[in-house]
């Protein structure tokens, strides 16, 4: 038996049973996969909308706070996110920049504009300013990046801060394989580990740019090798910056490695391809979680539970025919079920009530019932399981997953001390 049981490895997940090893908990740590890091884009997004474009992340998150009590950040406040952000750089090191009260201003794949807090390095020359000027650099053989697009929409965009950036397309053709002629990203980031490839793609693209240019990839510059994007910016004698791709995504899947190996050099325990499928509670108190193991079900029991499992996207959520939407291992009561419809038709401009379906949380992630009492007491949420925000558009999510993540494992520390 181990003391805490995390359920879920994505970003909440992790976190939490790092920060729950580092101060000499017993923790095992459930997943089914991978987690959703590898979903996202390799950056940490606070908040970026509310509604309007953000520019100070933690700033802005109090005021949503006082105003919106339903919101996670209400109950998680502006501190813990803080110390997440804190707390998350300093065990990642180099690996992720950016501070709690200022957006970087990055472009996507399609060439839009993304707001976001912390980003991998490789990312920040790609920080858009008034007068910039980018080559867009396409892999012929990489079908997901399509540069001419990205730097047709760049350059027809007004920047947030104003003023608009110039921005072209450029074509290589360097086989990240021999004889493949369609290649993933992540056959990419293996071959620019490799400092001969980086010497080769170099060699093919430095022609091709001009003076004053700022040269963006797409996010493949090398998996293992942080600095990989370091050479070949030195090597080409241009800044150069990583724009992400749909998934699996090359920086998400950095953090997601980064992550997990400093867990088990914690001295976590890691069960993966473990699918948890049913609870048991005794006089109200969580005593085990059942888990789909290969040969036969397993139960694995502690003392406090860290329900880290996401939202719909994981399956932690669960809507029927019917419309009857459920939290699918302890069927927990939620909030955001009794506001209405939770779908409506129109699709492109309001946000779907759906989406801000999920478990209602105390300032120690407990999760509580409709009338605020906790409904386990040793039972605790944090990350997409958490109702009360439209995630996707706010651009909130990992802010509310390492936001919650530190308030859970602190209460739990301090419970079972």
């Amino acid at each position: 038996m181990s003391r805490v049981i995390v359920i879920g490895a994505g970003l909440s997940g992790l976190v939490a049973a790092n920060r729950l090893a580092g101060k000499g908990v017993d923790v095992t740590l459930l997943t089914k996969g991978i987690g959703g890091l590898q979903l996202g884009q390799g950056s940490i997004d606070v908040l970026g909308y509310a509604p309007d474009r953000v520019t100070n992340p933690v700033l802005t998150l109090s005021a949503i706070a006082s105003a919106r009590p339903a919101h996670p950040y209400a109950a998680i406040g502006a501190e813990a996110v803080h110390t997440g952000i804190e707390y998350l750089k300093a065990v990642l090191g180099d690996l992720l920049v950016g501070d709690a009260e200022a957006n970087y201003q990055l472009p996507t794949a399609v060439g839009a504009i993304r707001p976001t807090c912390l980003v991998q390095p490789s990312m920040v020359a790609g920080n858009v300013t008034d007068g910039a000027r980018f080559a867009i650099v396409g892999l012929r053989r990489l079908k997901d990046f399509h540069p001419k697009l990205v730097a047709e929409n760049l350059s027809r965009t007004p920047l947030p801060d104003g003023g608009r950036l110039d921005a072209r397309p450029v074509m290589v053709d360097v086989p990240a394989r021999d004889g493949e002629v369609d290649s993933s990203g992540l056959t990419y980031a293996r071959a620019f580990d490799d400092p001969a490839f980086r010497d080769r793609f170099a060699a093919a693209l430095k022609p091709q740019l001009n003076e004053g240019e700022t040269v963006g990839l797409p996010a493949v510059l090398g998996l293992k090798d942080r600095d990989a994007w370091k050479d070949l910016s030195e090597k080409l004698g241009h800044p150069v910056f990583e724009i992400p791709l749909p998934p699996p995504s090359v920086p998400g899947m950095r953090l997601n490695e980064a992550l997990t190996a400093l867990a088990k050099a914690a001295g976590v325990r890691v069960v993966n391809g473990t699918r948890a499928v049913s609870a048991r509670v005794e006089d109200g108190v969580v005593k085990g979680v059942t888990m789909a193991t290969a040969g036969a079900p397993r139960e694995f029991t502690g003392e406090a539970f860290v329900l880290a499992t996401g939202g719909f996207e994981s399956g932690a959520l669960a809507m029927d025919s019917y419309g009857s939407v459920t939290e699918t291992l302890f069927g927990l009561p939620l909030q955001g079920l009794d506001d209405g419809p939770l779908v409506h038709g129109d699709y492109w401009s309001a946000e779907q009530p759906l989406f801000s379906v999920g478990v209602r949380v105390g300032k120690d992630m407990r999760v509580l019932d409709a009338a605020g009492a906790a409904v386990h007491p040793n039972l605790f949420a944090a990350g997409g399981i958490i109702g009360g925000s439209s995630r996707w558009a706010e651009k909130s999510g990992d802010g509310i997953a390492l936001g919650s993540a530190v308030r859970a494992a602190d209460s739990i520390v301090e419970e079972l001390a």
